[in-house]
């Protein structure tokens, strides 16, 4: 008896030793352990965690030499390589004035590269309240075909030798051919352009996603117009992709699966370029490789300025199939409905018009409550899907407009499609 006692206290004693040494050994690293600005010390903290397999932590406090402080300010981006594992705890990421760049993007690809290199097991999640907000005066607002000073704001306006228009560097979160990603539990406000963008994606899950934007921004106590503040999008050949729980308000699409073409070798398809708001280029593959398909989409609840909450949209010969939505909350103020709580489709030549039959199909779209101008708005074509469970909120208009004609719809089933008998704006004092 007394042998076995001894026997498992020895076990015991090694075991415990073990897992001392184990707890001992470093598992994640800080941009505290590093010195420069706090954006190349975020960035050497990740090169040090892609290099050793560990998790990098941007925590709360930000320990520089001469202060400490609850702000992380930078003024270029966060470059997260393949085997990243970025941790956001319950901090403040703040773009500076000085900043014409993104919050974070993947490291492979960026101004003047013109190949870019295809990287996979990227995952970035905040843990508590992590909130990452744009600049106080940006250089630069909106997409490439808005110029600064005319249509949207832009410090940087008028200035030589500097792009007037925005770009891909005007993107909160921006990554391009990335497998095995996910973003998680993530508060973005006044987002210089779309607040996350994915280009030729796949295999990913983007979760707990709250937007704060609005259009516009009071800077030195002037209001001034900020274009193109949609919260997420899926661009050319986004597939195998997982949405769930998007909220709060964005200044343009809430949500937008937007596949486009333009084609040949202009500038509009450059590859790292200025003259995009894609940096993996505005053009086609051949093959379907840059169809957008197979994504899952659940539990979205906000409104869009006047936009979309949900907006899907191809053209070029670009198509979009395989897509469930279910569960959509329209929350669309009484004086400022959207447009649309969902749109399909559109028909401007310049996108190519409405699309062929066949090129936007098998959508399924159940659950939604809408509070917008039109609930259903089919500006394109449509084929193959189901649309069941729609109320919506407004005593007038239906819920199905056939914006490009009925002709442009085929096999597609509606059911439970409805119109409030009573009305839920708010009550004038």
């Amino acid at each position: 008896m007394k042998k076995i006692t001894i026997l498992a206290i020895l076990t015991l004693s090694l075991v415990m030793s073990a897992w001392g040494k184990t707890a001992a050994t470093p598992m994640t690293v800080s941009p505290n352990d590093f010195q420069g600005s706090d954006a190349q010390r975020i960035n050497q903290a990740i090169q040090a965690g892609a290099d050793k397999g560990l998790t990098v932590v941007i925590p709360r406090f930000n320990k520089k030499a001469d202060a400490t402080t609850e702000l992380w300010l930078i003024d270029s981006a966060i470059l997260v390589q393949e085997n990243t594992v970025l941790q956001l705890n319950n901090c403040h990421i703040k773009l500076s004035d000085r900043c014409r760049d993104n919050f974070i993007r993947s490291a492979n690809c960026g101004l003047g590269v013109t190949d870019i290199k295809p990287i996979k097991n990227v995952h970035i999640y905040g843990v508590g309240s992590v909130l990452l907000e744009g600049a106080d005066k940006p250089r630069s607002t909106g997409d490439s075909a808005k110029t600064l000073g005319k249509r949207t704001f832009g410090t940087d306006a008028g200035v030589a030798g500097e792009s007037q228009t925005g770009d891909w560097r005007n993107i909160g979160i921006l990554m391009a051919y990335v497998d095995n990603f996910s973003i998680k539990n993530l508060k973005i406000k006044d987002s210089h352009c779309w607040a996350i963008s994915l280009e030729r994606c796949g295999f990913g899950r983007v979760q707990d996603i709250r937007f704060e934007s609005r259009g516009f921004m009071v800077i030195d106590g002037v209001r001034k117009t900020t274009l193109n503040q949609d919260g997420l999008d899926l661009r050319q050949g986004c597939y195998d992709i997982q949405i769930e729980r998007i909220s709060g308000s964005t200044g343009d699409d809430l949500l937008a699966l937007t596949n486009i073409a333009i084609g040949g070798k202009g500038k509009w398809a450059e590859v790292g370029g200025k003259d995009t708001t894609m940096v993996s280029g505005l053009y086609k593959r051949e093959g379907g490789v840059d169809d957008i398909r197979n994504i899952t989409i659940r539990d979205v609840a906000g409104y869009a300025g006047g936009h979309h909450v949900v907006r899907f949209l191809n053209a070029g010969g670009l198509k979009i199939y395989n897509v469930v939505l279910d569960g959509l909350i329209d929350t669309s103020p009484p004086d400022r409905p959207c447009k649309a709580t969902i749109k399909i489709g559109d028909s401007n030549p310049g996108w190519g018009g409405v699309t062929p039959l066949g090129d936007t199909n098998r959508l399924m779209l159940s659950n939604i409550s809408s509070a917008s101008q039109h609930t259903i708005l089919i500006a394109g074509s449509l084929a193959d899907s189901c649309v069941s469970n729609v109320i919506r909120h407004l005593k007038t208009g239906d819920p199905i407009t056939y914006a490009s004609g009925r002709q442009n719809v085929k096999n597609v089933r509606f059911s439970n499609v409805m119109r409030s008998e009573v009305s839920f704006g708010r009550k004038k004092k």
